[in-house]
């Protein structure tokens, strides 16, 4: 098992590619601390790890919220003993609200701005002092192709979180890769999730896979897998980079 006695913590883990995460970790052989401000969702995670036999807790919080984070990351090492992985996974996507910067409001610009980006402050901040206890781990933080190319359907703050995540991945590479902690961001094209699916139509999905070189939308489980390897030692000589995870997008 590729990540066996690790254990982790997943922002996010109640469905999407959070949960799909969770699965794959737990059936690696990882403890699984599911975090999530969903209850419903993250204890039905939860169901199906232990359905398969894996090992995991929940930690019902809310990322943007400092005292919940430090309370998730400690419940982890409460429960498992340890931490090995801190994989910040929530975000949030308003393609309704979230528009041009002449038309999003300041609101709605903060709101998005610590969802998907204070969410990782926060666990970064609670969660390496653990790791370094540890003897080191992974971070996997999780961007977008959004970060990396402009788009005539904007959605500024989205846009801005993940390019800063970006920044905060190669700081943290370059600041605590002698305590043998590696941080890596995986940015995904676009994928079939519950956040995506309330501005996906049938038409509108066939359309982005006709659109894109391998002819079809990225699936959660395919974000989780990429994401495994990161959290395993099978990158372990990989600090500060940048994984794309489009089905070509990018290359076209």
């Amino acid at each position: 098992m590729r990540l066996k006695d690790k254990v982790a913590i997943i922002t996010g883990a109640g469905m999407g590619m959070g949960r799909a995460a969770s699965l794959l970790f737990a059936r690696e052989g990882a403890s699984v601390l599911i975090f999530d401000l969903n209850e419903k969702a993250a204890h039905e995670t939860e169901s199906m790890i232990k359905s398969q036999g894996g090992n995991c807790a929940v930690y019902i919080g809310n990322v943007i919220k400092e005292a919940d984070v430090k309370a998730g990351v400690e419940e982890a090492v409460k429960q498992f003993g340890k931490l090995n992985i801190l994989y910040a996974n929530a975000g949030v996507l308003w393609k309704d609200r979230d528009k041009s910067v002449i038309e999003t409001t300041e609101e709605n610009w903060d709101i998005l701005q610590a969802i998907n980006l204070k969410g990782a402050f926060f666990l970064t901040k609670h969660g390496i002092p653990y790791l370094q206890k540890f003897g080191g781990g992974s971070i996997i933080l999780i961007g977008s192709i959004s970060a990396l190319v402009g788009f005539t359907l904007a959605q500024d703050s989205y846009t801005c979180a993940k390019g800063a995540l970006i920044s905060l991945c190669k700081s943290l590479a370059v600041q605590f890769g002698p305590d043998n902690i590696r941080c890596n961001i995986i940015h995904p094209g676009m994928v079939d999730t519950p956040l995506q699916a309330p501005y996906l139509t049938p038409e509108k999905k066939e359309a982005i896979a006709d659109s894109l070189p391998l002819k079809r939308m990225g699936k959660p489980e395919d974000i989780a897998n990429t994401a495994l390897f990161l959290a395993s030692d099978e990158s372990s000589w990989m600090t500060g980079a940048e994984l794309i995870v489009d089905g070509g997008f990018i290359a076209t």
